[in-house]
């Protein structure tokens, strides 16, 4: 993943964002919202936390965070010029200037903040494992409970909560206050100098029935996997304080809401009791356990906060629970409504879906022509409606297409006036480039067969972020992502199409199912017409991708057309250095030389 380390802290700052935001609004509805509607929401933020981890695609209409990331360039920056080579055509038909875009900061501090991140995640890493031993521990040592008055009391617990599943009882002289511990298979573990003080009679039945119906509410509520995200959490944002502070309040929300929990279960005579029991026993409870127990403790300030909303506490009216769900169900709403954007992999490198049912498709093994290339070749047979492919993952992953979107895009200039078949022609503006094909003025062929950016990005500025977007949709080019830079989003990592598509857009594109003007997708026909012989034309653009001087990216689309026949294909080649659009087109002449198709 390139640069990972900037865009996860982007992320960051999203979701700090967030989480104030979540946080004055709870605050806000404090009085509106139960302790278990509160943590409930805690939670979904909670699980919102992996989201920068999995790999989510983005709403085409999201914003772009590649543009901050890489979009320092200009078309006066490092440029690389590329021919296509080979036999039996103009050698000369294809230029293609790469415009090599720069990250704005120097890849080594992305470097040393994955190694500095990296580090704090291994230490939190081993810092679990010795919680996750120590639990082992309790369990290795822990005897099942003998006490009959308790498990009898344990019992009628159970069935005051309606479990459903009889969880083992323990005890224990490694803890000082009850916990749950266990993921897959929880227990409920009891100190034995609790035990001791029953017997002794300085510890009452009804408080052991409250420590037994506190620990039986974590596991209805399933705390225990909470608690396990809790952790995960902890593991990956250990540098976040205000992550750390979140964790910190959802731990406090979570031991509110299983004592609001309790008390529903009791009398409201017995509310005062239950409170007595956890000030009698604070100074025990007060000893956290590790991490990976759920348990009655916390520390003396979140106790005296457990002891006032206990005092407070009162039954909730029907209508104050429908009040509760709509509040949480709203702000849920939102909160999954901007997942996308916090995912550190979104439109990074996704997936097309490539519907295989019904299709004649050929897996081809042109691993000798791509050489140490990453790539693959997708072809499509119309007459015989075949599809030849090689590497299926690879044609179907979408990335940046450089300059092959400029065949689009000039149909962008056409469909909306900005030039015609008849007057397409851009005048020079006098600004000097670093090669003299771009320093005149342009027609459409002539922009297209020297890839003359600032034509194209005269068109984008002309027809505005709207016209594009909308142009995007209508062709379904890809992620249809524009990013927020019109000048280069085709090469930005903003708009990204896989090999898969560019085929099957080529097809839409010479059948016109666009429902385009016919003498538009002519004059762009034939911009794009590389070579004519007794067997057929060949139509084709060319793109390559350059990110801080090397070329890591490169295409040659096109479709030939013969008398009987038209072939469509794509080739995309990937590497630390040297992937051109000139070295895709090599592999593709071979390829179709090889299958007979051109020579």
């Amino acid at each position: 993943m390139i640069y990972f380390s900037f865009r996860f802290l982007l992320c960051n700052a999203i979701i700090c964002i967030f989480l104030g935001s979540l946080l004055g609004l709870k605050n806000l509805l404090q009085r509106q919202l139960s302790t278990r509607m509160q943590y409930n929401l805690s939670i979904i933020f909670l699980a919102v936390l992996i989201v920068p981890f999995l790999p989510i695609n983005s709403d085409p209409s999201s914003i772009s965070w590649r543009h901050f990331l890489t979009a320092s360039s200009s078309t006066n920056g490092d440029i690389q010029t590329t021919f296509l080579s080979g036999n039996g055509y103009n050698l000369d038909k294809i230029n293609d200037f790469a415009v090599s875009v720069s990250t704005q900061i120097p890849t080594f501090i992305h470097s040393l903040l994955v190694f500095f991140w990296s580090i704090g995640v291994f230490v939190m890493f081993v810092l679990l494992y010795r919680s996750a031993k120590q639990v082992k521990a309790l369990h290795s040592s822990a005897l099942p409970l003998q006490n009959e008055v308790i498990n009898t009391l344990y019992i009628d617990c159970l069935n005051e909560t309606n479990s459903k599943n009889t969880i083992p009882i323990y005890s224990t002289a490694f803890l000082k206050s009850p916990v749950l511990a266990g993921f897959l298979h929880p227990r409920i573990y009891l100190p034995i100098h609790l035990i001791s003080d029953f017997n002794a009679g300085t510890i009452s039945a009804t408080d052991i029935r409250y420590m037994l119906l506190h620990e039986l509410q974590h596991y209805k509520h399933k705390d225990i996997l909470i608690g396990y995200l809790i952790n995960t959490v902890n593991v990956f944002y250990w540098f976040n304080p205000l992550i750390w502070y979140f964790l910190k309040r959802i731990r406090q929300e979570r031991e509110l809401a299983c004592d609001s929990a309790v008390l529903q279960l009791l009398k409201e005579t017995e509310y005062k009791s239950y409170g007595n029991t956890l000030i009698n026993f604070a100074e025990t409870i007060a000893l956290s356990p590790f991490p990976f127990t759920m348990g009655i403790s916390g520390n003396i300030k979140q106790l005296k906060g457990r002891i006032l909303n206990i005092a407070s506490f009162h039954q909730p009216t029907f209508k104050q629970k429908i009040r509760g769900y709509l509040i949480c169900i709203f702000v849920s709403t939102i909160i999954i409504g901007c997942i996308p954007i916090l995912s550190v992999y979104a439109s990074d490198q996704t997936g097309y879906h490539f519907d295989t049912t019904e299709k004649n498709i050929t897996q081809l093994n042109l691993s000798s022509n791509f050489g140490d290339y990453t790539g693959s070749f997708v072809l499509y047979d119309q007459s015989a409606d075949k599809w030849n492919i090689y590497n299926m993952d690879h044609a179907s992953t979408r990335v940046s297409p450089n300059s092959t979107y400029k065949i689009y895009d000039a149909l962008l200039g056409l469909e909306s006036g900005i030039i015609t078949p008849e007057h397409s022609t851009f005048t020079w503006n006098g600004e000097p480039y670093p090669f003299h094909s771009w320093e005149a003025d342009q027609d459409l062929t002539s922009a297209i067969h020297n890839s003359v950016n600032w034509y194209f990005q005269a068109i984008d500025s002309q027809a505005g972020f709207e016209a594009v977007r909308t142009f995007l949709q209508t062709i379904n080019y890809g992620n249809q992502n524009t990013g927020t830079n019109l000048n280069l989003y085709w090469t930005d990592f903003s708009l990204k199409i896989s090999p898969i598509e560019q085929v099957e857009l080529l097809q839409d594109f010479y059948q016109n199912n666009f429902h385009f003007d016919s003498k538009n997708i002519q004059a762009v026909k034939k911009a794009l017409l590389l070579s004519t012989t007794s067997s057929g034309s060949l139509y084709g653009k060319t793109g390559t991708g350059r990110v801080n001087g090397k070329d890591v990216n490169g295409w040659f689309i096109g479709y030939i057309e013969t008398a009987n026949n038209t072939y469509y294909f794509a080739t995309n080649i990937q590497s630390s250095s040297g992937a051109t659009g000139s070295q895709a087109a090599e592999i593709t002449e071979s390829v179709l030389s090889n299958l007979g198709i051109w020579k």
